[in-house]
Order: structure tokens, then sequence, then C-alpha cells
């Protein structure tokens, strides 16, 4: 039935296409949109936030001015030209970035290696009886149901271990489309109908698939909460790929009723369930570095931080009466819809001041990773679609000044590998007027004689070891804590396994690293000139590129690579071998990501193996296990209609 009819009177469709009788009755709680120009409410006395934020932004500050002083220094050896200049403000830029991220890395080791918690909420231990519900919400855009009900299943076991399950409610809410009577739709309804049928006697499942998608998965979030949010407390959102044990899921429960001016606490996920190289590298930088940055962002954002969009409890009240994202004027990509939403519903909490805190320490909470290099870049397309959206609400909206910040630094991330290619064009543009490969100019003194671009070599190569220094600064920090925590636990040869792993991970992220500057530039410059991404699945599995493809994939980095190689070595010899890490990047795009494709040779296991790849974690392996069996489940009701019963995990 897709009409509401009373008294013999249509009245309108039913906004579910899925089957009323998966729902609870509905609690209704208001969200209504926010006027980005409205006045916040008076924020809370927070006395030392300035201490931590001045630390960061005054050392990055210093760094980049010695940079462009030594640089200057290197460029302008007779005269400074004009085309040196816009490199000096380029490279500045570039370095000033690198340089905040790096501090950033520092300011969370200190408590790290000191063995202190670098969270911003301390969460308490499970003990006292939860007196709120609180629900588990499951967005899902097309994604594998076996995946999604082994994860459930296994959160499920874990809660009702706990004794814990009664405060828990879950919520599998769906905009998967039945697109030219794919079936979609109906076999994602079997599938959670069987889940909910299986956990009845454990934990309630519910699940409805909108009929109108409207607003992605913000608009999704926003539906169950105008229709659902008054039945509970508070809400944890997870991905497609996400997993969080019992004992997280308890701990952020409790924070959330102890803390009463609390809005958002975001966990930060660690990676899990690698199977191609790429995977495992990023696993591994993740979960080697990844700790760094989550600590110095908490040490520094204190209660105002960020939200992630995934693997965060949030307070059902705060989060309807602050953050609902209204629709943008114009059209896509600047306008419509909100696509990053996460970042601007973080934003309006904090508005409102409610805190947003992040509790990077806190173990059980995890996530996946795309498996080949044109996934990553697909997802990064939409990123940076929405990060960039964000440059609309930084400059017309009254929101904090950590909320301004959160926002350009988003916009920042992408915008960077547009001025790094800049930089890179422009050098190379150097290179042959030093040599006098080009036409040069003149400057505007008058002069006979044009003014040819001088550098100092010896100065140069100084400042580049300065460079790489702090380039390098996380990876090392990482490393050190790496083999702390090798030493810590005796485990034999670990200290070695590290830094091979942060050697080997490192080799890869400079071929990898210009071909992403390629692709985000690019994306860049579809946004600007008003490409919408559009809306499309996550690919969560998969491995195996082929190389024809991989070929045809990254045809256009390979070509400029070769453009580039020719260039600089048209210049000189020392050009093509500065500018060597770029051009075998881009050269060797296609066999760096045909292999990272690949599935991981057993000695990269080994040498990029973390401590959750190499024991994995009990919720992630009953996770998988539960999603195995309900595949075979699934299969064979497709083939007989015959439901297989599935031995539950003890």
């Amino acid at each position: 039935m897709s009409e509401i009819t009373v008294a013999g009177e249509k009245i309108g469709r039913l906004p579910d296409v899925s089957s009323p009788e998966l729902l609870p009755p509905e609690v209704p709680l208001d969200m209504p949109d926010q006027d980005f120009k409205a006045r916040g409410a008076k924020p809370r006395q927070r006395r030392g936030y300035w201490i931590p934020r001045a630390a960061v932004f005054t050392g990055a500050l210093l760094l980049t001015a010695a940079f462009a002083y030594e640089l200057y220094g290197v460029l302008a050896v007779e005269q400074a030209t004009p085309l040196q200049m816009l490199f000096l403000v380029l490279s500045t830029i570039a370095f000033g970035w690198i340089a905040l991220g790096s501090l950033n890395a520092a300011l969370g080791f200190i408590p790290l290696f000191g063995g202190e918690k670098a969270d911003t909420l301390d969460l308490p231990q499970p003990g006292p009886e939860m007196t709120t519900r609180t629900a588990l919400l499951f967005p899902v855009y097309h994604e594998d149901p076996a995946r999604i009900a082994g994860t459930i299943q296994a959160i499920a076991l874990e809660l009702q271990a706990m004794g814990a399950a009664k405060a828990f409610d879950v919520f599998i809410v769906s905009d998967t489309r039945d697109e030219s009577g794919n079936g979609a739709g109906a076999a994602e309804e079997s599938a959670y109908r069987a889940l909910r049928h299986r956990l009845s006697d454990i934990i309630p499942v519910y699940y409805r698939r909108r009929r109108d998608n409207h607003a992605r998965k913000a608009g999704n979030i926003k539906d169950w909460v105008r229709r659902f949010g008054g039945g509970y407390a508070h809400f944890v959102v997870l991905d497609g790929d996400s997993v969080m044990s019992g004992m997280t899921l308890v701990r952020l429960a409790l924070a959330m009723e102890r803390e009463q001016t609390a809005g958002l606490i975001q966990t930060v996920p660690r990676l899990t369930g690698a199977s191609t190289l790429l995977q495992y590298l990023t696993q591994f930088a993740s979960n080697v570095y990844g700790p760094l940055v989550a600590a110095g962002l908490a040490f520094w954002h204190r209660d105002q931080g960020n939200y992630w969009g995934h693997n965060a409890i949030i307070r059902t009240v705060a989060f309807a009466s602050a953050a609902g994202l209204p629709t943008l004027p114009g059209r896509a990509p600047f306008g419509g819809d909100i696509q990053s939403h996460d970042f601007v519903e973080a934003v309006l909490l904090a508005r409102a001041d409610w805190g947003v805190h992040m509790v990077p320490t806190i173990e059980g909470s995890y996530e996946g990773q795309p498996p080949t290099l044109p996934d990553v870049v697909a997802r990064d397309r939409r990123w940076a679609q929405g990060n960039l959206q964000h440059l609309g609400i930084v400059f017309t909206s009254n929101i904090t000044t950590m909320g301004r910040l959160h926002l350009l630094m988003g916009a920042t991330s992408y915008l960077m590998s547009l001025v790094w290619a800049s930089s890179l064009v422009v050098g190379i543009v150097l290179a042959l007027q030093g040599q006098q490969m080009i036409p040069s100019y003149f400057i505007d003194e008058k002069t006979l004689f044009p003014v040819w671009p001088v550098t100092d070599p010896g100065a140069a190569l100084r400042l580049f070891f300065a460079t790489m220094a702090i380039v390098l600064m996380p990876k090392f920090l990482g490393l050190a804590l790496e083999i702390k925590r090798a030493y810590a636990a005796r485990e034999r040869r670990g200290r070695m396994r590290a830094v091979a792993g942060v050697v080997t991970e490192t080799l890869f992220s400079i071929l990898i690293s210009p071909i992403l500057m390629v692709t985000q530039t690019v994306a860049v410059f579809q946004v600007l000139f008003g490409f919408d991404s559009g809306w499309r699945p996550q690919s969560r599995d998969g491995e195996g590129l082929s190389f024809v493809s991989a070929l045809r994939y990254h045809r256009w980095h390979m070509a400029i690579g070769v453009v580039m190689a020719v260039l600089c070595y048209e210049a000189s010899a020392l050009v093509l071998a500065w500018m060597s890490p770029v051009i075998l990047g881009l050269v060797l795009a296609a066999p760096v990501s045909w292999l990272t494709s690949r599935k991981a040779p057993r000695i990269l296991r080994s040498l990029l193996s973390t401590r959750d790849g190499r024991k994995e974690p009990a919720i992630v392996e009953s996770a998988r296990r539960a999603g195995d069996e309900w595949a075979m489940q699934i299969a064979n009701r497709a083939i007989d209609g015959k439901v297989v019963p599935i031995i539950r995990a003890a």
C-alpha cells in the first residue's frame, strides 16, 4: 500500500516503501532547519583553551616564517624575479600546512609517549545500570546486507553478555533504491526481516527504507530523528564498514548520562580487515601515525571538536534542536543538500554550546577502508565537493571561531593539492628559465638585459633536508611510539618490524602522493566549474584491478609524468633528480595502482601488520564470521527460498 487513506480519502503517500510492521510506534521529535545567520547560545566559560591553540598555530607560524626566510635567501641570490616570488608564496603556503600537521602530531605524541590519556572526556567503566535508551543507527545505501547483519548480530551478542542489551535498539535506516527493478530493496528487507526474527529475544531490530532519499545520509538520519528520536536519549551512527564493541557502546552511553553538556562524543576508529596491499598500507599508516594526529587534535580542540559522521554517540535532543541542516541556495555542487554534513553538524552543535568531544585512546571502535586506488579517488571526489561547499558557509554564517576553523581546514586540505601542483609547475618553469631553455622576461625596471632566475644550490639542499625533517616528523614519532609499545609488550622482532613497516609505507606513500595530488587537483577544478559528484554506492570489498584497467584509469597520470620527466631532463639532470619522487609516482601510476589492488604478499602483510592486524579484535572477528554465515543464508534463500539456520556464536 503506497497511499495513506482516511475515511476513504487519500491524503498522501507513506514515507517508506518497506513494511510498516518492521518499525516501532513513532515518537516524534521536532528537528527544525537551522539558520546559519542566527546567533548561537551564550558560550560557557572555558579557561585555558587558548594555550594549546596558541602553541600549535604560533609554532606553525614561526616554522613557516623561517622557511619563507630561508627560501627567499635561496632564490634571491642576485635579484628575485616575479616568478620566483610566486614560487616562494606557493611553497610557503604548502609548507605552512605541513608544519601545522606535524606540530599537531608532536603535541599528540607527548601524552601518548608518557602513557597518559589524550581524551577530552573520561569514559566511565560499566557498573551502574543505564537509565536511558540508545539507538544504534545503521544508515545503508546499497550495502551488503550480510555484512550489516553480521555486525549487528555480533554487537547484540556482546551487549547481551554484558546484560546491557535492553538499553539499546537497532535501526537499519535504508536509502537503497530499486532502480530498474533490480530487487535490491526487496532482498534487503528480506534479509533484515530474518535478522529481526533471529535477534528478537536479544535486542529489538527495526528496518525502514525511505521512499524519497532526499538529502542523502543527513536527510536519512534527520528523518529518523523526526519520527523516532523522541524515544531515545542518544543514538550512535555506524557506517557500512563500522564495528563497535559492546563495552565501548556501554561506556559511551554512560558518559552521555553523566556529562549533561556533551552533545557528541567521537571515537577514533582503528582500521581493520585489510586484504589488498593498499588496505595494508592505509591500515598501517592510520594505526601507527593516526593516534598521534587524533591525540593532537583532542589536545587543542578540547570540547569544540569535529564529527566524522560515524562511530560516534550523539545526544538526540541536542542534535534535533541545533543540527538540522537546511538546503543551501543555488545548484550543486555549492548549493543544494549539504554533502559533508558531519562537519557542519558539529559546528552547529558547538554554536548551541553543546560539547563535541573526541576520545582517541578508547578501544573497541573499528572501520574498514577502500580496497583500490580508484575507490579511494571516488570517495575523495565526494569529500572534496563536500568540503569545498563549506566555503560558502564559513563566510556567511554566525558560527564559533573554532567552527569556522574546522570548515576552513577541511576545504584547505583539498585546495592544498592545487597549491602543491602549482608550485611544481612554477618550479619547472623556473628551472627551464635558469637554463635559458625558454624565453625569459624583463622586470619592471628599465634594463638592457633580461634577469634570469638564479638560485643557491647549497642553501637549497640544506633547506630541503630541514623541510623533510618537518614532513617526516609524524612518521618518526609514530615509529617511536610503536617501538615503545613493542618493547613494553616484549614482542620479539617487534622493533625491527616497526622500522621496516615505516620504511615500506613511506616508500609507497611517496609513489601514491603525486597520484592523489593530481586527482584532488582535478576534483577541485571540477567543483569550481560546477560538476556534481552525484551519489554512488561505496566499494567496501574487491581486489585484483586488472593491469589493462589500471592503464586505462591512470593514462593521464602517466602522461603528465612523462611530460614532466622530459621537461626536467631538458633543464638539467639535477632538476630531474630533484623531481624524481613526483615523476616516478606519476609514471608508475598504473603499475602501482595494479600492485596495490592485489592481495598483499605474505612478507608485506608481516611488515605492515599492526597489533589489530596480528590479532583480530574479538568483535571484528565475531562480526566477520557472522557476516559469512549470513552471506551463506542469503545465498541459499536466493536459490531455493529456504532459510538456513545460523549457528549462534557463543
